[in-house]
């Protein structure tokens, strides 16, 4: 196995003679405007997911529109775990230019930000993680029951609103050098557009009907986006509050094995924070990790190249010593 950093937290600052292209779409601040947005983008598919069962158990849900949600799920979810977070955030792994590009487009299909700044949110999360200057630190206001409460609702998705977000050209100065990147980070509105509008497209072909075009915008746009983001956000919030931690970490993150499918290999958060550059979480037998077996399947295609896969030694090294001798 290659020698790699540990984690990738920020990269060089650009020098007194060196300047970086113009910012991506979504700065280093939030404007009203945007905030607003961002509220209606969190709210409506929200509200959709709420009302998802007495709407199916009324109207029904069809094979179409579960194949619809199901399949664009996991495409985001994939293009989010394996894209955005194992190889631009921590590169995990070497991509060939036309996976990158397909990694960068299928992450944004999720809805969960411009790349570049879903990219530059993380590496300063992990440079701090659960101390002062992360982000999203549920233990942000103290350790106490309504402490603590306040700070999972903060981690969960109060802090994407604060007004003053992560500067990208300290942390992620190399994706807003890549002009594909770039670009695909500006597009976010399109890639966004194209993710909601795709289902009832489909939809409504398929089933040659506006019924048709509105259930499927419902479960493949609404409700998908919806409980994709709140998956996502439960690796903040719940996975750095309880869970196992059968690994040495600075910090608290743990294992909840429940969100482990719907995560895709995501909520096996403590190995991840022991050893943030392996491109496995699910490292200890029955954790299931679907993000692993992509990058495994784009490696044997020659897609993918020095991947960090994990090796025994390491796995030992991180283990509390409980762990280990018990074992």
């Amino acid at each position: 196995m290659t020698t790699q950093p540990d984690v990738i937290t920020e990269s060089r600052e650009p020098g007194p003679d060196e300047k970086l292209p113009l910012a991506t779409l979504g700065g280093d601040s939030k404007g009203s405007i945007e905030q607003v947005t961002l509220g209606l983008f969190i709210g409506v598919p929200f509200v959709a997911l709420l009302v998802a069962i007495p709407f199916a158990w009324g109207w029904g849900m069809s094979w179409l529109d579960l194949g619809l949600m199901v399949g664009m799920y996991f495409l985001g979810c994939h293009g989010i775990t394996v894209g955005f977070h194992r190889y631009f955030t921590h590169g995990s792994f070497k991509a060939n230019r036309p996976l990158r590009i397909a990694l960068a487009i299928a992450g944004s299909l999720a809805v969960e930000g411009p790349i570049v700044r879903w990219v530059a949110d993380h590496r300063r999360h992990h440079k701090f993680s659960d101390a002062e200057g992360d982000p999203h630190s549920p233990w942000r206001y103290g350790e106490t029951v309504p402490a603590l409460l306040k700070g999972l609702w903060w981690a969960h998705m109060g802090w994407m609103f604060d007004e003053e977000q992560t500067p990208q050209q300290k942390y992620a100065p190399d994706l807003i050098k890549d002009p594909a990147i770039r670009a695909i980070s500006r597009q976010f509105v399109w890639w966004t557009t194209i993710s909601l509008l795709l289902p009832p497209l489909v939809g409504g072909l398929v089933t040659m009907s506006w019924w048709g075009a509105f259930s499927a915008f419902f479960w493949g746009s609404l409700v998908r986006v919806a409980l994709l983001h709140h998956v996502t956000w439960s690796i903040n919030s719940i996975c750095h509050a309880v869970g196992k931690r059968p690994f040495k970490s600075r910090d608290r993150s743990g294992n909840v094995w429940w969100l482990a499918v719907l995560s895709c290999g995501e909520s096996w958060h403590n190995l991840h924070h022991a050893d943030p550059t392996c491109a496995r979480h699910g490292v200890l037998r029955g954790q299931v990790d679907s993000s692993a077996r992509i990058i495994r399947w784009f490696e044997r295609l020659g897609w993918a190249s020095d991947v960090r896969w994990p090796d025994s030694a390491r796995i030992a090294a991180r283990r509390r010593d409980e762990v280990a001798k018990a074992a």
